[in-house]
């Protein structure tokens, strides 16, 4: 009798365990030591064949034929002990339940679910089991929640197909709430049954205890085999666990489906489940992100989980199937949807991190592209939430850490360098564009994004066309045309407005303009194509071209601000600014927060003498740039930010001229010229520190305090004007476009001298400045000084050939000089030019991509 109790000691142990053939092999002994225990031995074994086959065949659909042959032996002993034997045993209930998953397993969903009727499942009163019994009774409402949402037969009426539904959603709940407990009791009994084996004392689980710190060092003595853990969780309970939410989500019950995820999410980790919990943590993000908006969504409910949660043999029965959850009392509980997602997001991020496999030997491919798609599936979540909410800085630290098992991963260091280019990290970000376009040769977006990077942020026109170049012999023919061409325009287009000399503007505006051209052959309804191409007309100055392609363009997409922008100043070159400041308006009432287009807006009431209404226009922009950039200025800027790309170069569209991509032109050579010649800056070299955050809305600010001297002047109020330019020099002293503001003053108030001096130390600063040339040029002219005034005119003349200003001034200067034939000759040129003159230069539209 000793020994009988003995062997069915080690068969409940093995049972537990899952040792499957050692069962069968102690049901034998059993059998020979107690005759009696037939009953119970056909149990076993049926058991133990069924386990032992759904270990190695899974329950799905394309093994149904094969289970039929194979577990008929199983079958036959279960269904031996579901008579008035095996009741008074007491296993018939689980040979009904064990039978319930045959049936499952071989496709028989109907049979299956008339076993769990025979085994009274939805009556099961909630009392403490052992391990073995959690995980078939977990597995059984499983399996029946599976074969509900598997049936064939449609319900005969709405109320049967809601009742069906609900009977389904709540054996997914419980079978998670069941299969989490069993997996905890699982992590206990190995836990105690190791250190008992290792010789230490025995210890004495008390199943309520459910702190973190104990856990955590259950966990770390469990193994880490995947199969293994596999093995313990089963496919089924793994199916189910994952479904659960899934089902509330399709039963179009949102809400309850994310309790449902926190739920899980929320018990007690055990070492089955941590892969479990990275699908969880990704899966309820997701939905967090696509489906739930700021209106409908709740945060978690922190409920008190002390005795509630515990399990204790006199504790309440509602409670006895529930897994263990933390309780801790500094638990961090996220109070908003942006927090929770994140904090979801950072979880999977971490156990994919953790499960990533570094080694690059073949025989771990498998493993290292498996990981490597959980890690990436995660990244790109985290990617859309973080640039949703601004949070850039945290997506760069998670692909800084990325890179640590990412090698030869294209996607992960090209979302890295995008990443970089969205946080203003423009040389690093091209660096790591560079290492993209190694590791795939045949792809050519990365060459699109270094151009884009060279062109719009880094001023390395040279640099960005080779890229583009390349990204065109990369370009796979036959397929959908990409915009390599057009970046390949838009180099050279770029190349020609900051060619100084002609020759060299000539070539390059030929070959943009044939780049532009084929863009266009290639890819009739790419809006950005005619666009360009439309610029490019506007620059060689053949405004009837340009208006056919701008118009093009707007009909392709009539959204597009920098076409409404261009199409406004090519109608100022038309002699049309009524219907210039029309366009303005109506694009305003698109784009109202559109800095660029109340830029040209108010340039056109100045022109049509609307000065009162143009300071109105003015101080609205004031009040736009405090609503978009005054939090941002306010974040101190990060150290290692590349300060040249952010301090050093402002976009075309934030000055007002083509000289607008050189704030810093030539800016090494310039450096001695500006501590020379900048009497009242040059005291302030040492001690200028640049404003707090990023530079780019400082020099946005900047261009609107300008204009807002400018229209003071215009309404003769040059005490203003200065008050204006001095809160410019607050932001940055040493721009030449302060500078020359300063010297349009000193001319409104006759201070010549004065006003010679601002221009010469304008054009010491950038001697790119054609406004300042041209300024100071005819200052010397009023000064007497009438040959350095033509020098310097003839200069901004080959600089910027088609401002009729500078050919009036220079026709000024010759006449006073006697060469009346010379000075007739600019004077006409200055006729010819200025119908087609835009009221800004065309150069002053920024650069765009989209």
């Amino acid at each position: 009798m000793r020994n009988t109790t003995k062997v069915e000691a080690l068969i409940e142990n093995c049972r537990s365990e899952g040792k499957w053939q050692r069962v069968i092999e102690l049901t034998d002994e059993l059998k020979t030591g107690s005759p009696n225990n037939e009953c119970l031995a056909h149990f076993l074994i049926g058991e133990a064949r069924l386990e032992s086959y759904l270990e190695e065949n899974a329950p799905i659909e394309s093994n149904f034929s094969k289970a039929k042959t194979g577990l008929s032996e199983a079958r036959r002993c279960l269904n031996l002990v579901t008579g008035e034997n095996g009741q008074k045993a007491g296993i018939a209930l689980d040979a009904f339940l064990l039978l319930a998953k045959l049936c499952y397993a071989c496709g028989e969903y109907e049979k299956s679910l008339e076993n769990f009727v025979k085994a009274e499942l939805n009556t099961l009163a909630e009392k403490e089991l052992t391990l073995r019994s959690l995980k078939i009774l977990a597995e059984s409402y499983a399996i029946k929640g599976l074969c509900l949402e598997n049936q064939t037969s449609k319900p005969s009426s709405k109320f049967k197909k809601a009742e069906k539904d609900a009977e389904m959603i709540s054996c997914f709940e419980r079978a998670t709430d069941l299969g989490l407990l069993y997996l905890q009791e699982q992590d206990i009994a190995t836990y105690a049954s190791s250190a008992n084996s290792t010789g230490g004392s025995t210890l004495a689980i008390n199943t309520s205890v459910q702190q973190s710190a104990s856990n955590m060092a259950i966990s770390s003595t469990i193994p880490a085999n995947p199969l293994e853990l596999n093995r313990r969780m089963g496919a089924i309970l793994e199916t189910a666990l994952q479904r659960a939410p899934i089902v509330l989500i399709k039963a179009g019950k949102l809400l309850e489906a994310i309790d449902r995820y926190r739920a899980m999410l929320n018990a007690i980790e055990t070492k089955t489940t941590q892969s479990l919990r990275l699908t969880l943590s990704r899966q309820l993000a997701e939905v967090l992100l696509r489906g739930v908006s700021g209106t409908i969504y709740t945060p978690p409910f922190q409920k008190k989980q002390g005795a509630g949660s515990t399990l204790k043999s006199g504790g309440t029965s509602k409670k006895l199937w529930k897994p263990r959850r933390y309780a801790a009392r500094n638990q961090f509980v996220p109070r908003n949807q942006q927090e929770e997602t994140i904090l979801l997001l950072l979880i999977a991020e971490a156990l994919a991190v953790r499960d990533t496999v570094l080694s690059q030997s073949p025989e771990f491919k498998v493993a290292r592209t498996h990981a490597m798609g959980n890690a990436t599936a995660v990244y790109d979540l985290l990617t859309l939430a973080t640039v949703r909410w601004g949070l850039v800085q945290l997506l760069n630290e998670s692909f800084e850490k990325a890179l640590k098992f990412s090698f030869g991963e294209q996607h992960v260091w090209r979302q890295y360098g995008i990443s970089l280019m969205a946080a203003g990290k423009h040389m690093h970000a091209l660096r790591v564009l560079q290492e993209s376009m190694k590791l795939n040769p045949g792809d050519h977006m990365p060459c699109l994004l270094a151009a884009k990077l060279c062109y719009e942020s880094l001023g390395i026109i040279k640099e960005g066309l080779d890229y583009a170049q390349l990204a065109l012999k990369r370009e796979t023919k036959g397929l959908r045309p990409s915009r390599s061409q057009l970046y390949v325009g838009i180099g050279y287009q770029q190349l020609a407005i900051q060619s100084v000399l002609k020759v060299e503007r000539e070539n390059y505006n030929k070959f943009a303009l044939e780049a532009l051209e084929k863009a266009v052959q290639n890819d009739g309804n790419d809006h950005l194509c005619e666009y360009y191409l439309s610029l490019q007309y506007a620059l060689l100055n053949n405004i009837p071209e340009a208006m056919t392609h701008i118009r093009f363009a707007l009909a392709l997409r009539t959204e597009h601000a920098p076409s409404l922008h261009l199409f406004a100043l090519l109608l100022t070159a038309s002699r049309r600014p009524r219907e210039a400041l029309v366009v303005t308006e109506d694009a305003l009432e698109e784009f109202p927060d559109n800095l660029n287009l109340l830029h040209v807006k108010a340039h056109l009431q100045l022109h049509l003498q609307d000065a009162e209404i143009a300071l109105v226009t003015v101080q609205r922009m004031l009040g736009i740039w405090r609503e978009l950039y005054e939090s941002q200025v306010n974040v101190e800027e990060e150290k290692h930010s590349d300060t040249k790309s952010l301090i050093l170069h402002v976009p075309s569209s934030q000055m007002s001229d083509k000289d607008s991509n050189s704030v810093y032109a030539a800016s090494l050579a310039a450096v001695s010229r500006v501590e020379q010649a900048l009497s009242e800056a040059a005291s302030s070299l040492s001690s200028f520190t640049p404003k707090p955050g990023p530079q780019r809305p400082w020099m946005i600010q900047i261009k609107i305090w300008l204009l807002l001297a400018d229209v003071y002047l215009t309404i003769e109020q040059p005490a203003e004007a200065l008050n204006c330019i001095h809160e410019a020099s607050q932001i940055y002293p040493l721009s030449h476009q302060i500078m020359y503001m300063r010297g349009l003053v000193c001319v409104f108030q006759e201070q010549w001298n004065e006003a010679k001096q601002c221009f010469l130390n304008a054009v010491a600063a950038n001697p790119n400045h054609t406004e300042a040339l041209r300024a100071l040029g005819e200052t010397h002219h009023v000064l007497g000084e009438p040959r350095l005034a033509e020098k310097l005119l003839k200069d901004a003349a080959k600089l910027d050939p088609s401002c009729p200003k500078i050919w009036f001034t220079l026709g000024k200067v010759l006449e006073s000089l006697g060469e009346f034939t010379a000075s007739a000759d600019c004077m006409a040129t200055a006729l010819q030019l200025e119908p087609t003159c835009p009221i800004l230069p065309f150069t002053s539209i920024a650069l765009t991509f989209d």
